[in-house]
C-alpha cells in the first residue's frame, strides 16, 4: 500500500479549554464545521488519497466481483398478517432496496418499490404499518440515508396514495384506529417551534384522522416530557386501550395507559420512574407487562387494565434462571415466548397463565427475528437465520406448535463447509465472556490464519448469529471470523448491559481486548494477521481498543464512529445517548470519558495499526466530525508507515437504507484494505 507520507497535510489550530481542572487541547476543532469550504476541500483531498491507496491494490477487482455475487443474495422479512393478507419485505438479486409485497392466497404483488423513487437507489423505506383491515399502509420514505422520514398512506386496493404527507416522522411509531379512520403517531417539532438545534428532540404523540390537515392534529401525549424522551404507541385490538411507552435511554422506560372510553381519566402511570425497562400489550382484557423490574433477565406480569396498580400485578412467567426473555406475542389462547440462551434464540409456547406447553423446533443455533402474530389469529410468524443458514421464514400453528416453512432465501452456500463454535474466555476482571468463532472447515490453529474480530457492546443490543453475506468472502480466503458477546450488550440480561454502561464502559474494551488475546493464545491467529472492525458504538469500541492496545492489531476498520467522547453529546441526536455514556459536562462522568476517549488517547510517535475510518455526509445519528478529527490526529501522530485512511461517502447516512450498489462499493474498499494489510492473497 501507499506509504503514510503521501497523506494530505492538515492544518493544526489548537483550541484549549479547561474542563473540571484538566487542560484539554483540541488541534482539529476546525474540522467540526461541516459547511466550511476548508473542511470540504480537506475531505476531498482525503477521499482522493484513500482512492489512490485502495485502487492500487491488485486484489481489488477480484474482491469486488466476489462481493457483488455474495451481496446479491436476496433477503426477506417475516410477514405482518392482516386477516389473509401478508405484508412483507423482500429484496432480490441486484435490487438496491427491498420492496414491500402483499401476498394473498397464491398471488402476490408489489405495493411499494423504493427503487422506482430514485435512479441511484437512495430512497429507502424506513418503516411501514398496515391498517387492521389490511386496506391501507402508513409508511415512511427518506432520502440519501438521512432517515428523515415523510409519512404517507397507501390505498392497497387502488395502489394510490392518499393526500397525507406528514414530515418530521423520523423513526415513527404508529397505532391505527380499529376502523382505519386514522392513527396515533409520533412526530418531531417544526423549525421555530423549539430553539435551533432542538428539532430532533421533543418527540410527541398526535392523533391524525385521514383527510385532516396534519398541522391541526391534536396533541395526545408528550407535554412536560424531557426533550430527550422517546414515546412509542400501541393500541389494543378493540381500540379501547392506548399504551404509551416512553424510553429514557436504553436502560429505563415508563409505561402509561389511556382508556379511550373514559377520556377524562387521562393517562394512568402503570410503571413510571423506575430504573427498568417495560413494554406492554392488552390481550383478552388483561394488560401484560414484559419488564426487567427486579428481574434483570425479564419476567412477564399481568393485571386488569382497569386496576393497573402495582399491588394488583400477577406473575405470569417468572424470570428464567439462564435465559433472557426477549419478546412475548399473544396468539389466541397461547403466548409465544422468545428467549435468548447463551446468545442464541429459543421459542416456547405457553398458555395465557404462563404455564409452559411446548418448545417450538428451530433449525439450529441461530437467531429469531420479526416474531409477530395477529392476537386472535391462529399462527405466529418469525424469521430464522444463523451464521451459515440463510434467512428462512416460518409459520407456527399456535394450538399445535407445528412449524411450516413460509418462505426462504436461496443461497449457494454449503453450511457443512464451515464450522461454528462458541467459546468462553475470561476478561481482565475475571468475568467469563462468550464468543462465536466461524471458520472454513480445516482452518489451521497454528497462528497462521488471518482473523477478523468484531463487536458492539452497548445499548442493550444483543449480537447473535446472523447470515452475514460479507463474511463468506472472508471465510473463503481462509479467514477466521470472531464475534464476542461483550458487556454492554443485552445477551445476558440487564446486569450484563449495565456492566458496560457509563462508568463501567472500560469493561467493554477489556472484554474485546481479551477476545483478541484469546484468539492469539489459542492459535486462531497472531497480531500481524488480526484485524478489528466495528461501526457506530462499535466504532468507539475499535477506536478504544486501538488506542489502548495498538500492538495487538494489524488493521482497524472504524465505521461511522464516536471518538471524541468529551464533545459527542453536542451534535445531532447524541443527547439521547447520555444515559448510556454519560456527559463530560458532569465532573464525575468527565473523568471516565476522558480516560478512554479515543481521540484524546492518541499518543504521538506510537506505531498504530493501519486504519480505515468511514463516515457519510447524510449521517444524522453520529456526526461525521468524529471520523474527520480522528483521521487527522492519527495521520499526524502515528509512528508507523501503515496508512490512515478516511472514506467519506456522499448521499449516504449511518447505514440504514444504504442501496446495494453503495454497499458493494463500501465493502470492496473495506475488504481490499483488510486483505492488503493482513497479507491475504485473493484469487
Amino acid at each position: 500500500m501507499t506509504e503514510r507520507l503521501t497523506s494530505p497535510a492538515t492544518r493544526v489550530e489548537p483550541v484549549t479549554e479547561e474542563l473540571h481542572g484538566h487542560t484539554i487541547v483540541d488541534p482539529y476543532r476546525w474540522l467540526e464545521d461541516d459547511e466550511s469550504p476548508e473542511t470540504r476541500a480537506w475531505v476531498d483531498a482525503q477521499n482522493a488519497y484513500t482512492r489512490r491507496v485502495l485502487d492500487a491494490s491488485p486484489s481489488r477487482a477480484h474482491i469486488r466481483a466476489r462481493l457483488e455475487t455474495l451481496l446479491s443474495i436476496g433477503d426477506i422479512s417475516a410477514p405482518v398478517m392482516r386477516g389473509e393478507r401478508a405484508f412483507f419485505l423482500r429484496r432480490e438479486g441486484h435490487e438496491n432496496q427491498p420492496k414491500l409485497y402483499l401476498r394473498e392466497g397464491d398471488s402476490e404483488r408489489v405495493l411499494l418499490d423504493p427503487n422506482q423513487e430514485s435512479a441511484e437507489g437512495t430512497t429507502a423505506l424506513d418503516w411501514w404499518y398496515p391498517s387492521p383491515d389490511g386496506k391501507l399502509v402508513a409508511f415512511g420514505y427518506s432520502q440519501d440515508g438521512n432517515e428523515e422520514s415523510v409519512l404517507q398512506v397507501l390505498d392497497v386496493e387502488r395502489g394510490t396514495l392518499l393526500t397525507e404527507r406528514i414530515d418530521r416522522t423520523r423513526f415513527c411509531s404508529i397505532a391505527w384506529l380499529p376502523d382505519a379512520s386514522g392513527f396515533y403517531y409520533t412526530r418531531y417539532p417544526q423549525p421555530g417551534e423549539v430553539p435551533p438545534g432542538e428539532e430532533r428532540y421533543h418527540r410527541k404523540v398526535f392523533l391524525h384522522r385521514l383527510g385532516d390537515d396534519p398541522a391541526a392534529d391534536p396533541l395526545v401525549f408528550g407535554d412536560g416530557l424531557p426533550a430527550e424522551a422517546q414515546p412509542h404507541v400501541h393500541l389494543s385490538r378493540d381500540g379501547r386501550w392506548l399504551i404509551v411507552t416512553v424510553s429514557h435511554g436504553w436502560a429505563r422506560a415508563d409505561l402509561y395507559l389511556y382508556d379511550r372510553t373514559r377520556p377524562d381519566a387521562g393517562f394512568v402511570p402503570v410503571l413510571v420512574g423506575e430504573e427498568a425497562l417495560v413494554e406492554g400489550f392488552v390481550h383478552r382484557d388483561r394488560l401484560f407487562l414484559l419488564t426487567n423490574l427486579n428481574a434483570p433477565r425479564y419476567r412477564l406480569l399481568a393485571v386488569d387494565p382497569e386496576r393497573p396498580e402495582r399491588e394488583n400485578w400477577q406473575n405470569v412467567i417468572a424470570e428464567p434462571e439462564e435465559a433472557r426473555i426477549e419478546q412475548v406475542v399473544p396468539v389466541g389462547d397461547r403466548l409465544v415466548v422468545q428467549t435468548l440462551v447463551r446468545a442464541t434464540s429459543r421459542l416456547t409456547l405457553h398458555d395465557l397463565d404462563g404455564r409452559p406447553l411446548s418448545t417450538i423446533d428451530l433449525p439450529g443455533m441461530g437467531t429469531v427475528s420479526g416474531l409477530n402474530a395477529e392476537s386472535e389469529g391462529e399462527r405466529a410468524y418469525f424469521r430464522f437465520e444463523s451464521f451459515t443458514v440463510p434467512p428462512t421464514v416460518f409459520a407456527c400453528h399456535a394450538a399445535s406448535g407445528q412449524v411450516t416453512e413460509w418462505a426462504a432465501v436461496k443461497a449457494p452456500i454449503d453450511p457443512a463447509a464451515y464450522t461454528t463454535e462458541q467459546v468462553w474466555y475470561r476478561s481482565a476482571d475475571g468475568t467469563r465472556v462468550s464468543m462465536f468463532i466461524v471458520a472454513r472447515a480445516g482452518t489451521p490453529r497454528d497462528g497462521s490464519a488471518p482473523a477478523l474480530l468484531t463487536g458492539y457492546g452497548g445499548f442493550n443490543i444483543s449480537r447473535t448469529p446472523l447470515f452475514d453475506r460479507r463474511m463468506f468472502f472472508w471465510l473463503e480466503q481462509g479467514g477466521v471470523y470472531a464475534l464476542p458477546n461483550l458487556r454492554g450488550g443485552g445477551e445476558y440480561g440487564e446486569e450484563w448491559h449495565r456492566a458496560g454502561m457509563r462508568e463501567h464502559k472500560q469493561n467493554v474494551f477489556d472484554d474485546f481486548i481479551a477476545a483478541a488475546e484469546y484468539l492469539i493464545a489459542e492459535g486462531y491467529t497472531r497480531p500481524e494477521r488480526l484485524a478489528i472492525l466495528g461501526g457506530s458504538n462499535g466504532g468507539l469500541l475499535v477506536g478504544a481498543a486501538m488506542t489502548q492496545r495498538p500492538d495487538l492489531f494489524r488493521a482497524v476498520v472504524c465505521q461511522v464512529p464516536l471518538l471524541d467522547m468529551l464533545r459527542y453529546h453536542r451534535f445531532l441526536i447524541a443527547r439521547l445517548w447520555i444515559p448510556e455514556y454519560g456527559s463530560a459536562d458532569d465532573p464525575e462522568q468527565f473523568a471516565y470519558l476522558y480516560a478512554y476517549s479515543p481521540y484524546h488517547r492518541v499518543v504521538d510517535g506510537t506505531p498504530y495499526p493501519a486504519v480505515l475510518l468511514t463516515t457519510a455526509t447524510s449521517d444524522t445519528r453520529v456526526a461525521p466530525l468524529h471520523a474527520r478529527k480522528m483521521a487527522a490526529r492519527l495521520q499526524a501522530a502515528t509512528g508507523s508507515d501503515r496508512p490512515v485512511l478516511l472514506r467519506v461517502e456522499t448521499a449516504a447516512g449511518h447505514g440504514a437504507g444504504k442501496p446495494l450498489g453503495k454497499q458493494i462499493a463500501e465493502q470492496t474498499d473495506i475488504w481490499t484494505f483488510v486483505c492488503d494489510q493482513l497479507g491475504v492473497s485473493v484469487a
